[in-house]
């Protein structure tokens, strides 16, 4: 495994003079504007009418930007989802609907679920600002497509006209640009994808009950993660946490993503990664507060 302590910086893409804590408030300030496409009921009834069921629904509208393709690609990009999960549905959801049909669906999903949690904010000059940032970052990212498959593919789609839509877009492009990055940082770590759950439930951030209803994990293959990373001394107990090691591995991996997510915001700067978080907070906060982000509507399993 690298030895994480001697890398001090992982992208070497970014300008130094953007703080990368910045980009990340960017972002994770706006992120339920793309996140709810995951869990809405808008999305559910329109993948669900194409033929695609979950899971089929989540796997087929996230991968359909690369195409036609089989479980391979999406595993591998995808990065933490059970194998066997994902060939349960791929390839055989485009034989029920094309990526193209599925790319129109999540969109117009999109545009109903945050019409209705936004209502007339939907049409704020704030929200056309705030459109017009994120979609500056997203196409200026599009100058670091490497190693960035999921980005990549989303940056090729066309641009939607509404500004609500736009900004969906945009945060979208943004969340597989760094999405990508985070894989790249886990691949370096030296963790699989199983194995950076694990880590990430032992964080105490998130439940194991979570991950391993919506990545498709038994029982069996997490108990046998974890006396994996139990021997590298990343995590201890019975109900595992994080060792010293194993908060130091997920400090740098998280450190790691922000850096390699900074170049998409390098355009913005520093006053407008902070404008586009002022913006974005009022709008992210009518979306939870409309339940648009409830994990119980979180559909992929393994049943």
């Amino acid at each position: 495994m690298a030895d994480l302590t001697a890398l001090t910086d992982p992208g070497g893409q970014q300008p130094a003079a953007l703080d990368p804590a910045a980009v990340r408030r960017a972002w994770r300030v706006t992120e339920p504007l793309h996140a709810m496409i995951y869990f809405v009921p808008e999305a559910h009834e329109r993948y669900a009418a194409l033929g695609l069921p979950a899971p089929a629904g989540y796997f087929a509208s996230r991968a359909a930007a690369l195409g036609p393709v089989g479980p391979g690609p999406v595993v591998a990009s995808f990065f933490n989802f059970n194998p066997d999960l994902v060939a349960r549905v791929l390839p055989a959801a485009w034989e029920r609907a094309a990526p193209a049909a599925v790319l129109a669906a999540r969109r117009d999903a999109a545009d109903a679920a945050l019409t209705r949690a936004l209502d007339d904010a939907v049409r704020s000059p704030e929200l056309v600002e705030a459109a017009e940032l994120a979609r500056r970052a997203a196409e200026s990212a599009t100058a670091y497509p490497e190693g960035r498959p999921l980005f990549a593919a989303h940056a090729a789609l066309p641009w939607p006209d509404q500004p609500h839509l736009i900004l969906w877009q945009a945060q979208t492009l943004l969340r597989e640009f760094r999405g990508d990055g985070h894989v790249a940082a886990l691949v370096l770590a030296g963790l699989t994808g199983l194995e950076a759950l694990v880590l990430h439930a032992a964080s105490g951030e998130v439940s194991v009950r979570f991950l391993r209803r919506t990545r498709g994990w038994t029982g069996e293959q997490w108990a046998d993660a974890i006396d994996r990373l139990r021997g590298r001394g990343l995590v201890e107990g019975d109900e595992p946490a994080l060792t010293d090691s194993g908060r130091a591995q997920r400090a740098w991996i998280e450190a790691a993503t922000d850096r390699l997510a900074t170049p998409a915001y390098a355009v913005l700067g520093a006053d407008g990664c902070a404008r586009l978080a002022e913006l974005t907070r009022p709008l992210s906060r009518a979306v939870v507060a409309a339940g648009l982000l409830d994990v119980d509507n979180a559909v992929p399993r393994r049943d």
